[in-house]
């Protein structure tokens, strides 16, 4: 069975109506794992086809967008990227650059016709990843900060939220990642300590790279945060 079929889209841009590829669900186990969610596959990687890109416009989407754009919004895109889209079709199988550039579309695409916050911090964190699975560190790092920021931006937005312990995690593990670990251990502290967090697989998560942050400034020689003066 190959491990791509193709789907219809309807552009919400142009409305034309055309083909992208999917990854079969069977081909979609990852065989590792980062600490900030990066996945890696043997076969083909699935997020290599996450973006959905109009041939006709240019319109680069994910399942994740609005479903539907106001008349402005269209004005933005079509004013900002799309007059200038020379027809490129991506519906083939893609290697790593061409889903690169799909990723840089849909980031595009998503600040022009300002998409939320939590969708493009979605999209920076995956380009941080395709640079990682590339081997290039300095911009993965540099993407990674942009994501960070605003991973950051939809914390403080969404505040109110009881199901942001992910999103906690992932800041914390940013900022370790980016050689913040006084500020990765208050956000992983956040985590621990927050009685109205019950979701046990990011306590756990928290909690190991909380152990790991201490041992490696214990090693260091490093005075240790305040919060983890007296343990987690």
């Amino acid at each position: 069975m190959e491990p791509l079929y193709q789907s219809k889209i309807v552009c919400a841009c142009c409305e034309n109506t055309f083909a992208t590829s999917r990854v079969r669900p069977s081909f979609k186990r990852p065989i590792r794992t980062d600490s900030d969610f990066c996945a890696y596959f043997d076969v083909i990687n699935p997020d290599y086809y996450v973006v959905r890109v109009c041939p006709y416009c240019g319109f680069a989407s994910t399942e994740n967008f609005s479903d539907r754009l106001y008349d402005k919004q269209k004005q933005a895109y079509l004013e900002k990227l799309g007059h200038q889209w020379k027809m490129r079709d991506y519906s083939g199988e893609r290697t790593p650059e061409a889903a690169l550039e799909c990723y840089k579309l849909a980031l595009l695409t998503a600040q022009a016709v300002g998409e939320k916050d939590r969708v493009i911090s979605g999209l920076l964190h995956h380009i941080a990843w395709l640079y990682r699975n590339a081997g290039q560190k300095e911009q993965e790092m540099r993407f990674l900060r942009f994501a960070l920021d605003a991973y950051v931006r939809v914390y403080e937005a969404e505040r109110g939220s009881l199901n942001n312990a992910r999103l906690l995690y992932v800041i914390g593990e940013l900022h370790r990642r980016l050689g913040d670990p006084r500020e990765a251990v208050r956000w992983f502290s956040r985590v621990i300590h927050d009685k109205s967090i019950t979701d046990g697989a990011m306590i756990r998560a928290s909690r190991e790279q909380w152990t790991l942050i201490r041992e490696e400034m214990q090693q260091k020689g490093q005075e240790l945060p305040e919060e983890m003066q007296s343990g987690a």
